[in-house]
């Protein structure tokens, strides 16, 4: 299955000013996040973004809240799974997209989590390995060889960019290509 700009959305997880920096290529990772954020609003694919316990773990980094549509939602829980929280689950459900494009933190364990109950809520679920990571490459190998056993798609930010584009030759090729596609 390919996945499609007009039935999928974009879940962020916790991408938070606090746990950025402990994790593996945080910069690198906040940058093809953030890249997956612009592609997706010029497509208007539906954005939301998790917070986990911002009162410990601070609030979304600058980066991704630069970066971020005015109508993306944000989604505040305690639980590990988004879908575990039944606010989240619900604002997640009532942007009716049957695909869901995960990136952010961390792969092992919010990511991991959100993933498979997504899937086991009949979602057909992707999560983009260059824009995932945990604190140790062991946890971010374990999780993403985990989620594929399980499978869920484990896809790069370049073949979603592509994916989402469907076709060479439009406006929106061009534009995205020349920015993101280096």
């Amino acid at each position: 299955m390919l996945i499609h700009p007009d039935t999928s959305c974009l879940l962020v997880i916790d991408v938070q000013s606090r746990l950025l920096p402990a994790v593996l290529d945080s910069d690198q990772v906040e940058k093809s996040i953030c890249d997956i954020i612009r592609i997706a609003a010029q497509l208007k694919v539906p954005v939301a973004y998790s917070e986990q316990y911002p009162k410990g773990l601070g609030p979304t980094s600058d980066g991704v809240l630069a970066a971020l549509p005015k109508t993306a939602i944000r989604l505040e829980k305690l639980s590990f799974s988004c879908v575990a929280d039944a606010k989240c689950s619900q604002q997640i459900h009532d942007l009716k997209q049957k695909q869901v494009v995960v990136c952010g933190m961390e792969t092992h364990v919010c990511v991991l989590q959100t993933a498979v109950d997504l899937k086991r809520q009949g979602y057909e679920v992707f999560v983009v390995a260059d824009a995932v990571s945990s604190r140790s490459l062991l946890n971010k190998t374990l999780g993403l060889e985990r989620m594929r056993d399980l499978g869920i798609q484990i896809v790069s930010r370049e073949m979603l960019a592509f994916e989402w584009l469907q076709q060479a030759g439009t406006d929106e090729f061009r534009a995205i290509s020349k920015e993101y596609l280096k």
